[in-house]
């Protein structure tokens, strides 16, 4: 037997092929998202290896693709877990024959999919896309290629890892992990931690990136203001902050992202020509 048909754990159906396919099969999660049951799809086909490892037969194959094709969303980054704790419940079934609750694979990840999301949203998406496109665009800024690198690297070494041990960690664990999570208090911790590492580098990349300043000098008598220089001393960088809050604002409202942009654009030519800005 080679290594890659080495079974997966001591006493696993499953190979250690079977496990690395899965893990490849997980990246196009979204390449057949639909907007009836999204990842669906993109899940059933991650489990393939595995179901056609425990279930030779051709109707209990069907039945186990069946189940998988039920409605399906999560942040795609951190799926691996949930598919972990899948490949073992299928295994269960398939050991026990008789007596397993088939529909408790379903509730499964029904059950994991929002917490898991909530963790991945304010990491991935909060967190360390937010920390790669400021460093990036940082150096990109100055012209240097290693700004593209950095967004792919800071971003990408966390997803893969987690997308790896995240199926090792979900096989062994599962939703046992995720409910002691729970009760503990940690997922909470974390979300928390995340979500206030996202807003100081928000906060740091408006101060360093948004450029929004004013020339206007106020004459009063014979003293002369600069405007600039007042709201300095209220805040630094005050201006830049105003509008970013402004097109926060105007987003939440419900104004199209394409509408915003043009508006500054054209807002931003008027009051040049009038010496405003």
């Amino acid at each position: 037997m080679s290594r890659m048909d080495e079974a997966y754990t001591e006493n696993s159906l499953i190979t250690k092929s079977d496990m690395r396919k899965t893990f490849w099969r997980s990246f196009p999660l979204q390449g057949c998202f639909n907007y009836e049951r999204m990842q669906n799809v993109g899940f059933c086909y991650s489990m393939i290896p595995v179901l056609k490892r425990l279930y030779p037969e051709k109707e209990k194959a069907k039945e186990a693709l069946k189940r998988h094709l039920s409605f399906f969303n999560t942040t795609p980054q951190v799926v691996s877990f949930i598919t972990g704790a899948c490949v073992a419940l299928e295994e269960q079934n398939k050991k026990s024959e008789e007596g397993f609750d088939i529909e408790s694979i379903t509730a499964l990840k029904a059950a994991l999919m929002g917490p898991i999301a909530g963790i991945g949203d304010s990491f991935f998406w909060g967190t360390f896309r937010i920390i790669a496109a400021g460093v990036g665009c940082g150096l990109a800024s100055k012209g240097s290629l290693l700004g593209a690198v950095l967004f792919l690297l800071i971003f990408n070494i966390p997803h893969y890892l987690v997308r790896y041990y995240g199926l090792k960690l979900g096989y062994k664990s599962g939703i046992n992990f995720i409910e002691t999570a729970q009760t503990s208090g940690m997922v909470e911790i974390l979300t928390n931690c995340a979500k206030i590492i996202g807003l100081c580098v928000v906060g740091a990349m408006i101060a360093s990136m948004v450029a929004f300043s004013t020339p206007l000098v106020l004459s009063i008598g014979e003293t002369k203001v600069e405007l600039q220089g007042v709201f300095d001393q209220i805040l630094p960088k005050i201006l830049p902050l105003l509008l970013t809050f402004g097109i926060y604002g105007l987003l939440k409202k419900g104004y199209k992202t394409v509408t915003v942009m043009f508006g500054i654009i054209a807002a931003g030519i008027i009051c040049a020509f009038l010496g405003i800005l």
